[in-house]
């Protein structure tokens, strides 16, 4: 048996998978975000620890036997976020989230000390990235600062409570800015901008490898009845394409989760920070990935669903089939700022097109369609790097909506196909890096394709409907950027 961890920034997941690669069960716990100030977004590790903790434990209870057998564990994990350790092993401050927009002004002060960083890490900086959270620290919490022993991921953090071991995987440290990344190692020049030194960072290991063996008192307390392996474990994004199969180069996943993503696997690094897609290294060695990233994508029907009043996220989604498209108003999904291809932290949502006549069935559709544009939008900037997709897994929250999927299909002009299971997310992922830390096997004979539960095509019909609304949609946008810098 093999048990997979996703934290979460929602919730964290766990688990159990067979040595078949069939789901035995799950079992998941919510998790809150502390927002104390305008563009700051912190959640704190113990918290982490604690719902892990309570996760496994429902596990045990519903698969006594094969929660016993556990062999090996891997995690996966929201990127990004700074977790700072003491001298002692202790959590020093909040961990500063992926959607912390706090550090705008240091993603400039760092490109303007490193002039090749973009070369060095494939990457823009962007404040959600962690080295311009640490010149934030720097500068705004200096007793913070100098007190800091260890940097770490969130997922890393979970493995440190585990293992002991201080460990992090080449697809998570990709997306702090301080890994060269065509290079897989930790990068002396963009730490020392950061005023850090390799000995601050975590060891690296490639996800499907050995990170360490479960403390044994953590053995004995969930009763395992040999000693269990912990693997590197991967980014969120990297997990989910280890879960659905998207690891040979071109493969692709389209997740609509918190944030959407679009993820291309490929055989060689191949960046475009210039249009703020994210080249970050694969969970698996020799690999690597193009992303683009939508910051608020459920998160966005999230919202309008508590904005409108209604207690079902399903129940609202399901009212915008009813919308008349083309009187609907066009929604600008950058409430938490905007990644692909914008790079602005300081972009803000809108509607455009309200009338005494809009209703719920149109604000639903309005929001859905947006996010689907943000979509379109990376995938052209993908585009300008030369990828292209002709089908890719469709996966996380939002893909329970067919029509939404419609919406981002006939956007992007490429198929999406639902898996089955295609809800399991970065924790399948997980699992199965932790069989092939375990047993040695390679990724192809581990990271098989999902069966389709259902593939989802491009409408031309749909797509002409959709266009001139797009095109106003990129028009509002460099509009309402432009009023905002006078």
């Amino acid at each position: 048996m093999y048990l997979g961890i996703d934290l979460g920034t929602s919730e964290i997941k766990a688990m159990l998978v067979d040595g078949n690669d069939k789901p035995l069960a799950s079992s998941a716990v919510k998790q809150t975000i502390s927002r104390p100030y305008p563009l700051w977004s912190e959640q704190s590790p113990e918290n982490w620890w604690q719902a892990t903790c309570e996760a496994l434990d429902q596990l045990r209870i519903l698969a006594p036997q094969a929660f016993a057998a556990v062999r090996a564990i891997g995690i996966s994990g929201q990127m990004h976020g700074a977790v700072l350790l003491d001298a002692r092993r202790r959590v020093l401050r909040p961990a500063i989230l992926w959607n912390d927009s706090r550090a705008f002004a240091e993603c400039i002060e760092l490109e303007a000390l490193v002039p090749e960083s973009r070369q060095i890490t494939g990457n823009l900086a962007m404040p959600g990235f962690t080295a311009p959270k640490l010149l934030w620290l720097q500068k705004h919490e200096p007793a913070v600062f100098r007190s800091l022993f260890k940097v770490l991921l969130p997922k890393d953090y979970l493995v440190f409570r585990l293992t002991g071991e201080l460990v992090s995987d080449m697809s998570d440290a990709a997306g702090t800015l301080w890994l060269d990344v065509a290079r897989r190692d930790w990068s002396e020049r963009m730490l020392a901008a950061t005023g850090l030194r390799r000995e601050q960072m975590p060891a690296l290991i490639e996800g499907c490898e050995v990170a360490g063996q479960l403390k044994e008192d953590l053995g004995r307390q969930w009763g395992f009845k040999g000693p269990v392996l912990v693997a590197g474990g991967a980014g969120d994004n990297a997990a989910s394409a280890v879960g659905v199969g998207a690891v040979s180069p071109g493969s692709a996943l389209v997740s609509l989760g918190s944030s959407g993503v679009i993820f291309v696997s490929n055989d060689h690094f191949s960046p475009n920070p210039a249009q703020a897609v994210h080249a970050f290294c694969h969970a698996l060695p020799q690999r690597w990935c193009q992303m683009s990233v939508t910051l608020a994508a459920t998160t966005s029907l999230s919202w309008a669903t508590r904005l409108t009043g209604h207690g079902s996220e399903a129940a609202f989604a399901r009212l915008a089939e009813d919308a008349v498209i083309e009187t609907a108003p066009v929604f600008l999904p950058y409430l938490n700022g905007e990644r692909t291809p914008h790079n602005n932290a300081q972009a803000t949502g809108m509607f455009h097109g309200l009338t005494s006549h809009t209703d719920a069935a149109a604000i639903a559709y309005s929001v859905m369609e947006g996010v689907a544009f943000s979509l379109a939008d990376g995938y052209a900037a993908l585009g300008a790097a030369g990828t292209r997709i002709n089908q890719a897994a469709f996966v996380g929250g939002g893909a329970r909506s067919r029509f939404w999927g419609e919406l981002v299909a006939s956007s992007c002009g490429f198929a999406l196909q639902r898996p089955v299971g295609g809800d399991l997310g970065g924790a399948f992922g997980a699992a199965r890096l932790a069989r092939m830390a375990a047993t040695g096997e390679a990724a192809e004979a581990v990271c098989g394709s999902l069966p389709g539960d259902e593939l989802i095509l491009p409408s031309a019909k749909l797509a002409a409907r959709l266009k001139p609304r797009y095109e106003r949609y990129q028009r509002l946008y460099q509009a309402t950027n432009e009023a905002a810098l006078r």
